[in-house]
């Protein structure tokens, strides 16, 4: 095989290789004397055909085999030779005009990784941001629950019913004096108040007591989702069997044992716990944005385009996604695009600092280890029906980039807990709004690299911000976006065998198992869910409008 450069500029390269017509037909020949003794023919006896007769019979599936074998190991070849780390799958393109018996010649085009100079680890200093979780914050959180649990009492028949009170009800609603499917329940329980009922009729019952009946007037909404009530008036006939005042929530041992706790203590001690938890997870992340500003700031260096390309089209879909769910579509859309130039500045910088991390967790002997990677892959395999679940363990052994991905948020964690360990770290105890500020603060900073803090942006802006998706797993993930490449007129050729890292092979397959569907949302009532434990037949209108 002949190799000759054509492009070398920056980190593009591009080759020319040259697979002699002999290399090709040799390789045909040894096969067919392979696979001879195991082909049939009418007149001959197994395993005696001729191998004219067999090249004759299998000949042009053969040399597209071949061609195939012989394009991706000379795609290895070349990577071994001039030992290229691609940052991407290799455009590959096997010239025009070829035919069996000519030499093949192919263009082979691709980005390699750029040389990645490490930071000095040493002097680096992060400051941790602690919130203390005070007695009460616990108090807060019980009171929360207990507001969650709330009981009702029968009131005094001659109780007026008001904001609060619990009412269980039975109705009849009918349009122009005939009813309509769903319109029909008994024992309905409502909270005046709660908004669970379409608008006008919670208000409408204020001040009835046990025992009333009352027939109501109410709009349908023109959204509403049955097509016979859209706008429509109707009637209600309703009997108020009884009214309910809520009763106090004690936080007290009784309360906790009513959760399934031993003591109040033990669901304080539960909840504190649930709280540090929490507020560690949110001083982590403001580290590790730290961190990696801090990385960011330090490196510059040249990246792959393509991978550039394909981050920066994952953050565009993702910001037309809630564009879309914005009041006004089309002027969140509008504003999005005046800012390309700063998104695509995100999407360099995830890239750069993913093949950092990369490349200081290979030089630390940073590793997901194979019982971690069985976990993960198990962990995985869970959203999965029990018929996919072993096809998708099949896909994740045999598809080395889809298992790269699933390792990446655990190798990335690993990297950034290196990194934490090296740092001169101080802290500083801070209340969780300060927290929560600062964090912020770190966004706004990746959003808009070149400018000051602007005003709010839509939604879509800060979830495509966040600099803690600036890892591994971002510049895996945008590696695994194949970019745009000639087709080879030829089989395709396999990806490369290549070291290149971090990016073990250009293209992720979907993997052949499906999702397991999610259940299923139970069908709404006419009108907002009215809670009754009463069997579902046929649905109050009162439950379906939210």
């Amino acid at each position: 095989m002949q190799i000759k450069e054509t492009t070398s500029d920056g980190l593009k390269r591009a080759y020319k290789l040259t697979i002699p017509a002999a290399d090709i037909a040799s390789r045909i020949d040894a096969e067919v004397k392979k696979i001879a003794p195991q082909v049939k023919m009418p007149g001959f006896r197994p395993g005696k055909v001729p191998a004219n007769l067999v090249k004759k019979m299998h000949g042009e599936q053969l040399h597209a085999q071949m061609v195939n074998d012989v394009i991706r190991e000379s795609i290895d070849s070349l990577m071994q030779q001039k030992k290229l780390r691609p940052a991407m799958q290799p455009s590959i393109d096997l010239e025009e005009g070829y035919t069996e018996g000519k030499d093949a010649e192919l263009n082979v085009s691709l980005e390699i990784l750029p040389d990645v100079a490490l930071p000095e680890l040493d002097g680096l200093k992060l400051e941790r941001l602690t919130v203390p979780v005070s007695d009460a914050q616990v108090d807060e959180a019980i009171k929360n629950i207990a507001d969650q649990q709330k009981s009702y009492k029968d009131a005094p028949k001659s109780h007026k019913a008001a904001d609060g009170d619990q009412l269980i009800i039975d109705f009849t609603g009918s349009v122009d004096g005939v009813e309509f499917e769903g319109g029909k329940a008994e024992g309905a329980a409502l909270v005046i108040g709660s908004g669970q009922f379409i608008p006008g009729f919670e208000e409408q019952l204020t001040g009835v007591k046990t025992g009333d009946e009352k027939t109501i007037t109410v709009t349908f909404p023109e959204d509403y989702p049955a097509e016979n009530l859209k706008g429509k008036d109707a009637q209600f006939a309703i009997t108020v069997q009884q009214v309910k005042t809520e009763t106090e929530s004690k936080a007290d041992d009784e309360f906790a044992m009513s959760l399934g706790l031993e003591s109040l203590d033990k669901l304080k001690e539960l909840l504190r716990g649930q709280l540090e938890q929490e507020t560690n997870g949110l001083t982590r992340t403001q580290m590790k944005r730290q961190l990696l500003d801090t990385l960011a700031a330090g490196h510059d260096f040249e990246v792959p385009q393509g991978m550039v390309d394909a981050e920066f089209d994952q953050i565009w879909a993702q910001l037309e996604q809630e564009a879309a769910k914005d009041e006004d579509p089309a002027k969140a859309m509008k504003e999005i695009e005046s800012e390309r130039d700063d998104y695509r500045h995100i999407a360099e910088r995830r890239v750069r600092l993913g093949l950092l991390l990369s490349e200081i967790g290979q030089k630390n002997g940073v590793e997901v280890t194979q019982q971690e990677m069985a976990m993960l892959t198990q962990q995985a395999a869970q959203q999965y029906r029990n018929e996919d679940r072993e096809r998708f363990l099949q896909f994740i052994a045999n598809e080395p980039m889809a298992a790269a991905q699933l390792r990446a948020p655990m190798y990335e964690d690993k990297v950034v807990d290196f990194l934490f360990g090296k740092a001169d770290v101080t802290e500083r105890e801070v209340t969780r709004e300060e927290l929560e500020a600062a964090i912020e603060a770190e966004e706004t900073v990746d959003a808009k690299p070149a400018k000051k803090a602007a005003a709010k942006k839509p939604a879509a802006k800060k979830a495509a911000a966040k600099t803690s998706e600036t890892d591994e797993k971002r510049a895996k993930e945008a590696a695994s976006k194949k970019a745009p490449a000639k087709k080879a007129a030829a089989p395709k050729a396999d990806a490369p065998k290549t070291e290149a890292k971090p990016v073990d092979k250009p293209e992720v397959k979907k993997a052949p198992a499906k999702k397991a569907a999610a259940p299923k949302a139970e069908a709404k009532a006419p009108a907002k869910a009215a809670a009754t434990k009463k069997p579902a037949a046929k649905k109050s209108p009162a439950k379906k409008i939210r």
